[in-house]
This record gives C-alpha cells, sequence and structure tokens, in this order.
C-alpha cells in the first residue's frame, strides 16, 4: 500500500471546506487548485498576474513540502473566470514552466470567491 499524506498551507478554505493544499500518494503529488492568496495575510491582489505569481508560490511552497520542484510537473490546468485574462499570464508562466513543458489545460469557469481571477491545479511526480 502506498504512502499517503497531506500538505497544508495555512489557509482558512482548507479548514473551512476540508481539504489539503496537496497530496502525497505514493510517487505522485496532487496540488489542489490555488488562487492568488497570501495565505499568511489572506490578503490577495486586483492584478491577475500579482494573481498567478502568488499562486505559483503557493504551489511551490506545497511541491517543496512534497519533495519536489516545477520540474516535476506533469500537468497543470489553468482556471479563470475570464479568458482575456490568461494571456498577460503567460510570461509568468512560462518562468516556471517554460523548459518543463507539462500537458496543460485552460478552462473559463466560475471562482469561488469574485477577487479571485486566476486558480491553478498541477499534478506532479516525486523524483526517483
Amino acid at each position: 500500500m502506498s504512502e499517503r499524506r497531506v500538505i497544508l498551507s495555512g489557509s482558512v478554505f482548507e479548514e473551512q471546506i476540508g481539504y489539503a493544499r496537496a497530496v502525497v500518494d505514493g510517487d505522485w503529488v496532487h496540488v489542489s487548485g490555488t488562487t492568488g492568496f497570501d495565505y499568511r495575510t489572506m490578503t490577495i491582489s486586483d492584478d491577475v498576474t500579482a494573481q498567478a505569481e502568488q499562486c505559483l508560490a503557493n504551489i511551490e511552497e506545497a511541491l517543496r513540502e512534497a519533495g519536489c520542484t516545477f520540474a516535476d510537473v506533469v500537468r497543470v490546468r489553468y482556471l479563470l473566470p475570464d479568458r482575456t485574462d490568461f494571456e498577460p499570464c503567460w510570461p509568468v508562466l512560462r518562468a516556471r514552466f517554460g523548459t518543463v513543458r507539462p500537458a496543460a489545460t485552460m478552462m473559463v469557469c466560475g471562482l469561488a470567491d469574485p477577487r479571485m481571477k486566476i486558480e491553478i491545479e498541477v499534478y506532479a511526480r516525486l523524483p526517483a
């Protein structure tokens, strides 16, 4: 049986809703949809690119705690309420994933809070 462990970021949403920032299950790391909130202050920028940067910082911390990096990401999903906000984020996303080239999907959908402009979810495999 593979080992399963949860990684918590301290976000109040994890406690209120009942989920973990990430779950490590065997060799796989599943990072929950992560928004641009700074979980230490529970604040969020109005700027979509700043939110994308904060999403990635939050994800990077979860990956680090799991034992991997962006280089280990195999799939990424981008969720945005406004499709026109996606292209301004491309340089931010390319900086983390440009050499990794994970499988990727962008979907337009509503998010839980109207302040949220982007949510990012990743799957990674622990290094051998």
